[in-house]
């Protein structure tokens, strides 16, 4: 299993310095910590005084400060980038990391989004589609958009190293089919049912749907905040964990007038002390058949401080005691 961690780059207040120079430096310490890979998220509607609308320039300063981590997008909102310039911008972070990129994409769901990029949501499906297609041309350094031309810097080997975000049974049938490795989220959202039990049989309709020569992955995104105990983790993320909720009800991804203890269940989070933490995560259902722990704090922003120790706890508790070692230093894997 490999360990990542997941930032939206998101922070209190209207200073947005601070939230990138934070996002930053937990890329800092997760790569001395051994993570084998950090991800971002893209939005281009902010949210808490961050977020993260243009993740390849963020991923070259993260790749200038570290020297090992993996540097992913989970995910990229494919219908609003355009694919060629966005394979450009790829090849150039993967070069100057000395290929350390990791490309996920998918979607998106904000009408806002799509609208101010002049995109229609109805046809997102339709639009990944095309956009993947012309993504996996260019970073294969086939000819794109018109006769003779492929990118410039030329893309090194993308075959294993492409993730579809999905949200359904289907939709993990399609990313097999497409030969991508499959990312699923830390919450499901209209069920009732545990996000686990929800999500086991995307992953089980993903790995029985593949067909490709190599052996695919499967990154399992999770919340997941250790402390020194539950009372302290809970004063760090709970007021943010249920206004999030509350946000998801006015839209109708949960239920409305959840408690906070309806909310921390919704979002599948695991928190308090490490062992606690540790004995929650060897009953989660998806965990066994994922390649890929990728674990985040989201929605909830805790100070940096409580951030960095969080990181430490996963790594030097949590992670190992599901098996999981760093690796050999200066050696990405």
């Amino acid at each position: 299993m490999r360990l990542g961690f997941l930032t939206h780059v998101q922070g209190r207040g209207d200073d947005p310095v601070q939230t990138y120079r934070n996002a930053q430096e937990l890329f800092v310490v997760a790569d001395e910590l051994g993570f084998d890979i950090g991800w971002v998220a893209q939005h281009h509607v902010p949210l808490g005084g961050g977020g993260l609308p243009s993740p390849w320039p963020f991923l070259a300063h993260a790749a200038a400060r570290t020297t090992r981590i993996r540097l992913g997008t989970a995910i990229t909102v494919l219908p609003l980038e355009d694919p060629v310039r966005l394979a450009e911008d790829i090849s150039v972070v993967d070069t100057l990391s000395g290929g350390r990129v990791e490309v996920g994409v998918g979607s998106g769901g904000s009408e806002a989004e799509y609208a101010a990029f002049g995109r229609d949501i109805e046809r997102k499906r339709e639009l990944t589609t095309e956009g993947l297609a012309v993504l996996r041309a260019a970073l294969s350094n086939q000819e794109v958009g018109a006769s003779g031309f492929t990118i410039q810097p030329p893309a090194a080997d993308f075959t294993d190293r492409i993730w579809q975000g999905v949200f359904s049974g289907p939709g993990a049938e399609y990313a097999a089919a497409a030969g991508s490795n499959l990312l699923l989220n830390r919450a499901a959202y209209g069920y009732d049912e545990p996000t686990d039990e929800v999500q086991r049989p995307w992953a089980d309709a993903y790995l029985a749907a593949w067909t490709g020569p190599r052996t695919p992955r499967i990154g399992l995104s999770r919340f997941i905040f250790p402390a020194k105990d539950r009372r302290t983790a809970l004063a760090q993320i709970g007021d943010d964990v249920h206004r999030a909720a509350q946000r998801f009800g006015e839209r109708g991804g949960f239920p409305a007038g959840l408690d906070v203890d309806e909310a921390l269940r919704r979002f599948h989070s695991f928190y308090g002390h490490p062992d606690e933490i540790v004995a929650e995560l060897r009953r989660e259902r998806v965990l066994p058949v994922a390649t890929d722990l990728i674990t985040q704090f989201n929605p909830a922003v805790p100070d940096q401080d409580a951030a960095i120790r969080a990181l430490e706890l996963i790594a030097t508790e949590v992670a190992p005691a599901l098996g999981w070692k760093p690796a050999l230093e200066g050696v990405p894997r």
